[in-house]
């Protein structure tokens, strides 16, 4: 249990750390995007307002552009256009503003605009607007190459930064974790450990109390308060019992020994003395097993895992009620499935703790049956250690079910 939750705890803050790199990165990135798109936008703005050139200027510094218009800015930007008639055929082209744009090339660029029939766009490191003079159209091309790159460039850089951060700080994560989780694993331990040895401490003066309560019914006869004493004695046993074989189960280190055995017959045993308890309590009970089925596992905790299911669905059957058992391959996975008609309404909440320790859907009705309300949890944790799952859910006509999956090969 400790190792699995050091393995969640490490995926978990690994995974924090990687969505938060993920959203500063592409933030980071989107941001400066936009910026250099924004940019480009403006300065295209100014040359399409002015049919291709900046307003107010021509190359001269006698003739200087508006003040509203940063003054280097047309001496910096590379930029060329092509205007085009109604038929979209090449009247002129101006490229005087650039070098590695020639007339050719500018209709070539102005023929792939007219293809993909947009407003706004880029082509290859270009960035174009189509913009109406008359009957005429014009196409301006700005050359965004050099902030494209930056772009590129702080985009690598930022990724490599990010991926250089994660590595080192999920190896930290990795190192600190054994710290991290070790004070829960300690109190974890001593936990196990004060059931264990509670245990073991309560049969002994159990075991005098019962021994008592017989000699004492034996020398007096029969008396409600000895029955008392004797059904309560019994009753706590079998809670030590049942806390200290829950706390040996989750004992993973340890684990139990498994091998293959005929699961089919094993579980068939294990359901056998519930049709007599039908017959004497007018329930009906119906089971289905798939004969020669094999399965990796501890062959008596999966027969107490049947135990716990069919007790808890007689528990929680109506009166003259149904109760089925079905048991069967699926593709790779045995499924181990317990139906029983019910009274009792379960909630949501309910089904998603119905596995925790002395948790009770129905506490009238379990003080009339006298569990403990650890049966599921045992079952539970034997599934666990099988490698597969269990879960509960309620069917049409107040069914409750509980359905396990173990895989064939367990948890090898």
């Amino acid at each position: 249990m400790i190792k699995k939750l050091r393995r969640k705890w490490i995926v978990l803050s690994v995974l924090s750390l990687f969505t938060l790199l993920t959203v500063i990165v592409v933030g980071m990135n989107g941001i400066n995007y936009y910026s250099v798109l924004s940019e480009a936008d403006q300065t295209l703005n100014l040359l399409v307002r002015n049919e291709g050139a900046f307003p107010g200027f021509d190359g001269s510094k006698e003739n200087q552009p508006p003040s509203d218009m940063p003054p280097e800015l047309p001496y910096e930007t590379r930029y060329f256009s092509v205007l085009l008639d109604s038929s979209d055929n090449v009247i002129r082209t101006e490229t005087s503003r650039i070098t590695a744009v020639d007339a050719g090339t500018a209709r070539e660029y102005a023929k792939e605009v007219i293809q993909k029939n947009g407003d706004r766009g880029f082509i290859g490191e270009y960035r174009f607007a189509r913009s109406d003079e008359g009957e005429k159209v014009r196409i301006t091309f700005l050359d965004c190459g050099r902030k494209l790159d930056s772009f590129q460039t702080f985009l690598f850089a930022s990724m490599g930064v990010a991926f250089t951060g994660f590595f080192i700080v999920s190896v930290l994560f990795s190192i600190l974790s054994g710290r991290i989780i070790h004070p829960i694993a300690e109190s974890y331990e001593k936990q196990k450990r004060f059931i264990t040895d509670a245990g073991h401490e309560l049969k002994t003066p159990l075991t005098i109390i019962r021994a008592n309560a017989d000699i004492l019914e034996m020398e007096f006869g029969e008396n409600e308060s000895l029955q008392d004493i004797q059904q309560q004695t019994k009753r706590m046993a079998e809670l030590t019992s049942d806390l200290v074989f829950l706390s040996r189960m989750e004992e993973t280190e340890q684990g139990m020994p498994m091998t293959a055995f005929p699961a089919s017959e094993i579980i068939a045993d294990a359901a056998l003395p519930f049709h007599a308890l039908a017959q004497q309590q007018g329930k009906k009970f119906i089971c289905s097993i798939q004969p020669m089925l094999s399965l990796y596992g501890n062959d008596k905790a999966i027969q107490k895992l049947v135990c716990i299911l069919m007790d808890n669905a007689w528990k929680y059957a109506s009166k003259d009620g149904v109760i089925s058992m079905c048991f069967e391959k699926q593709a790779k996975i045995l499924c181990l499935t317990v139906r029983n008609t019910t009274e009792v309404k379960f909630s949501r909440g309910d089904l998603e703790h119905i596995f925790d320790r002395f948790y009770r859907a129905d506490l009238s009705r379990n003080s009339q049956t006298g569990g403990h309300g650890i049966g599921l949890s045992i079952a539970k944790a034997i599934v666990v250690a099988h490698g597969g799952k269990i879960q509960a859910s309620v069917q049409e006509d107040h069914i409750f079910q509980i359905t396990v999956f173990l895989p064939i090969n367990g948890a090898r």
